[in-house]
């Protein structure tokens, strides 16, 4: 889909270089720019699941030279992603002033936290901060215990690299008919907050107040996940009356009285107590089985290796390749090829070619 785009990315940690993956995922010629002689951030493998479908070169942002080379690359770009604090590509002399000289047509996307412009603009900040304060974090989990999020993926993914590649998109488009760049300010914050939309929008018709384990989705017993026998969980979440029925019917409740009443809050904690009971008296296989193809609303929580191997994944959505466990690009085109992951670049693997590419050197006849 975006085959003839060309992103440089400058290296960086999380969403940002997450959201240049997704760009090559989607066929961009995405080249990152590693850091000369530096090393494999901690934590972190020697080569990343999100560098896959990437070109490597490694330049010293702090030379001269290297910054001529730089420039060179962005004027041959349609795309820049980098995730600084606010300043700090200014103070080299590669913001987005002097990119968009070389390049006018130039988008030029920033990935933070707080933003470029904000009270916390130079403050250090990680997911939990950044989704604490947009209020996304407020409903994230049962009444009673402390909000708890999947790590990285409200904040650093939907927050800040989705809404990153969103708006890069709109750039790009804008920049085919106008030939005028953008600096896209893509701050994990404000896109946790905007992410928040939907449930504003039930909070409209009074289904999500401020108080937690009393709303339409944080609060009742068919909406939540149950500890079974074994260890293993099961969620439920049959908000539909219709489904609700399938529900109490398969798990034998159809004619219990207490659970006639699906909407009253006042029943909620005792039912859930009850389901509670219900579901930790046999093992996860036993409620994956019986609700397996029903509309009930019901399915076991997986791991990424069971995912792996569980049926839905048919579609191929997870793959191994050299004993990498990863999740193929999404969404999917029509006339698109089935996807083959690739082996993500060793650090500066590329730079012969991208020189060669810009005039710099001549390739090597070989």
């Amino acid at each position: 889909m975006l085959q003839g785009i060309r992103i440089i990315e400058v290296e960086g940690l999380g969403p940002g270089p997450f959201a240049a993956m997704w760009l090559a995922d989607m066929g961009a010629d995405v080249i990152c720019v590693h850091r000369k002689g530096g090393g494999v951030t901690p934590g972190m493998p020697e080569r990343s699941v999100l560098d896959r479908g990437k070109r490597s070169i490694e330049l010293d942002l702090k030379d001269p030279n290297d910054i001529k080379t730089f420039l060179a690359l962005v004027a041959t770009a349609d795309g820049l992603i980098e995730g600084f604090r606010p300043g700090v590509m200014e103070r080299l002399g590669i913001g987005p002033k002097a990119c968009q000289a070389v390049n006018p047509g130039l988008v030029f996307g920033r990935m933070t936290g707080w933003g470029q412009d904000s009270a916390l603009a130079q403050t250090a900040g990680h997911d939990l901060n950044y989704i604490s304060l947009s209020g996304a974090l407020w409903y994230a989990s049962n009444p009673g215990d402390a909000p708890l999020t999947p790590a990285t993926l409200v904040g650093d993914i939907g927050g800040g690299a989705m809404y990153l590649v969103a708006g890069m998109l709109a750039g790009l488009l804008r920049a085919k008919t106008s030939g005028v760049g953008t600096v896209v300010d893509a701050a994990i914050y404000d896109g946790s907050a905007h992410m928040m939309n939907l449930l504003m929008s039930i909070r409209q018709a009074g289904g999500f107040g401020e108080t937690r384990g009393q709303n339409l989705l944080d609060g009742p017993h068919w909406s939540r996940s149950y500890a079974c026998a074994d260890g293993g969980y099961m969620t439920v979440q049959c908000l539909e009356p219709k489904f609700y029925a399938q529900f109490l019917s398969l798990m034998g409740l159809a004619e219990d009285a207490e659970f006639k009443h699906q909407f009253d809050t006042s029943t909620w904690p005792v039912l859930t107590a009850r389901l509670a009971g219900i579901f930790a008296a046999q093992p996860r296989a036993h409620w994956a089985a019986l609700f397996d193809g029903t509309d009930a609303c019901v399915a076991p929580v997986l791991s990424p290796d069971e995912a792996l191997q569980h049926p839905m994944n048919a579609r191929g959505t997870w793959v191994e390749q050299d004993g990498v466990l990863q999740a193929a690009p999404a969404p999917r085109f029509d006339h698109s090829p089935a996807w083959q992951p690739t082996a993500p670049p060793e650090r500066d693997q590329d730079s012969t070619n991208i020189l060669a590419e810009l005039g710099l050197i001549k390739e090597d006849p070989r």
